[in-house]
């Protein structure tokens, strides 16, 4: 089992690594085989998922035994801290890359494109008028209509806005050793985020039947889809740590000093919700 030395953490062997990086190969190479028409690419893709989500729960499972055995100190919760930091800031250099091509997109090529550089808009698309949300010259993806931002993107925002002060009143909860209430808000919390996903669902579905904004709808629909989606990704990924760490609290797991697991998913669930503020602003409303 892991050791504590002097300070020192000293790790158990372990083989869930080695799991972890045959599921990615193999989950890889089934992408890789099923975009070129192999007919075994489906099956290696499903296989390198079940391999990588049995490593998820192995892996997991132990580090919550040993945290609950007290097999931890104080410089390995510092080293958790410090990994979910450079984590979570990995993220956001993940959705600035994003943001990154809706600005370049909106402010700079668009523009450029339609006459702010008269003499390519001459020799490339000549008469082409710069408007944002736009499919790009030759109108390549069609006509389509957007989403306002003032309905379901609208109560999204507040949903996501709820959740994020449940859980900081589950985490307050928390400290003040109310296990029924740091339940119940964390509870209300996943209800939050499955509801926000929910209404998700519904908009994607309305916009590709109705409103023909899909990913192919020019470079509006490709990078409102890439923004939107992935953020909907991540909030699938925290509502089921939620879900895991609301399990956990009912099976009495946590204490007002030592709850560093219930941290890490409260500091990723607030930067899902910044990035959110983000995207309603700059995809939604302007």
């Amino acid at each position: 089992m892991s050791e504590a030395h002097g300070g020192y953490y000293i790790p158990h062997g372990t083989t869930w690594p080695i799991i972890g990086s045959i599921g990615l190969t193999t989950l890889l190479a089934g992408a890789a085989s099923l975009l070129n028409g192999a007919s075994v690419g489906s099956a290696m893709m499903f296989a390198g998922v079940a391999i990588m989500l049995l490593m998820l729960f192995g892996w997991f499972g132990t580090v919550i035994r040993e945290s609950e055995g007290g097999m931890y100190n104080a410089q390995v919760d510092k080293s958790f801290r410090w990994g979910m930091a450079w984590f979570i800031f990995s993220e956001v250099m993940f959705f600035a890359a994003f943001f990154g091509a809706l600005y370049y997109a909106r402010v700079l090529a668009v523009p450029w494109l339609g006459g702010g550089d008269e003499v390519t808009n001459q020799m490339l698309w000549n008469g082409w008028q710069a408007a944002w949300p736009t499919n790009g010259p030759a109108d390549i993806g069609g006509e389509f209509e957007t989403i306002p931002a003032w309905g379901i993107p609208a109560i999204n925002t507040l949903l996501l806005l709820s959740s994020g002060v449940t859980v900081t009143f589950a985490h307050w909860a928390l400290k003040k050793n109310n296990r029924g209430a740091l339940v119940l808000w964390l509870i209300a919390t996943v209800a939050l985020g499955a509801t926000f996903l929910g209404l998700q669902a519904k908009e994607y579905i309305h916009a590709y039947h109705e409103l023909n904004l899909t990913l192919g709808s020019g470079i509006y629909g490709s990078t409102f889809f890439m923004l939107t989606g992935f953020h909907g990704m991540h909030v699938t990924i925290g509502a089921i740590m939620l879900t895991i760490i609301t399990l956990r609290a009912m099976k009495g797991h946590f204490t007002p000093d030592r709850h560093f697991a219930f941290e890490a998913v409260a500091w990723y669930w607030h930067f899902v919700d910044v990035v959110w503020l983000g995207l309603f602003i700059f995809v939604y409303v302007l």
